[in-house]
């Protein structure tokens, strides 16, 4: 059976959101390491690279987390989709 147009609008939604924060991911993992030393400013008192590697990076995915959850509950409600009870 072909997947519906509301299957694949669900899917689409949830590929671009992940696409999308994988982006930020990637932007935070490697990009601001790759330009370290370039990153030269201070950011709450500390080199910005050295910042954003020890606690910044962190609150970034944390923040990642809770935005793919919370669009993730909202999308499954929108669509009538619900997770099956644990056995």
């Amino acid at each position: 059976m072909p997947p519906s147009t509301r299957d694949r609008e669900y899917r689409r939604k949830t590929a671009w959101v992940t696409a999308l924060l994988l982006g930020a991911w990637f932007l935070v993992t490697f990009v601001v390491v790759y330009f370290a030393r370039d990153l030269q400013f201070r950011f709450f008192g500390w080199p910005f690279s050295f910042w954003m590697g020890a606690q910044g990076a962190l609150i970034v995915y944390v923040l990642i987390i809770w935005y793919y959850a919370r669009f993730m509950n909202r999308l499954d409600r929108e669509y009538g989709i619900q997770d099956e009870p644990p056995p």
